[in-house]
């Protein structure tokens, strides 16, 4: 049985998040999901739903098979208790592929690491876009 992980924010959750998770399925027989704490985002803007939120969103997806919160202490504590064949990154996801892939070596996980490049080139395919739609349409 192949064991996939994703992981993200899940900010107002949109198609390009079910695009991602959807791919990431396709990738193995089981899908797990890591969302990442409101205390642990530090690429971006603090998320406007809160963790407990965007893990109930995320849980309710039919390609998720399990979903958890992210670790506050250690990253990488989820995937060594998940122990995934494969990790799959989003399109756009900060992450250098392979600097993530030694990362892992490093701490003796085996996981392969896999880029989605699939992607939702609409404007409501981005949290960014969706804020910035929404503001406009306040003024």
């Amino acid at each position: 049985m192949t064991r996939v992980v994703a992981t993200g924010t899940f900010d107002i959750l949109h198609p390009g998040h079910v695009l991602y998770l959807n791919e990431a399925r396709r990738l193995g027989d089981e899908l797990y999901v890591i969302v990442a704490r409101d205390s642990t985002i530090k690429h971006k803007r603090k998320p406007l739903i809160p963790e407990g939120q965007r893990l109930f969103m995320v849980r309710a997806l039919k390609c998720v098979d399990h979903a958890m919160l992210g670790s506050e202490e250690d990253m990488f504590a989820p995937i060594r208790e998940i122990c995934p064949d494969i990790i799959a990154l989003g399109f756009n996801q900060h992450w250098d592929e392979e600097q993530l892939q030694r990362q892992l070596a490093e701490r003796g996980l085996k996981a392969k690491v896999v880029r989605i490049t699939k992607c939702d080139p609409s404007p409501y395919a981005s949290s960014r876009h969706i804020r910035q739609k929404i503001k406009e349409s306040d003024c």
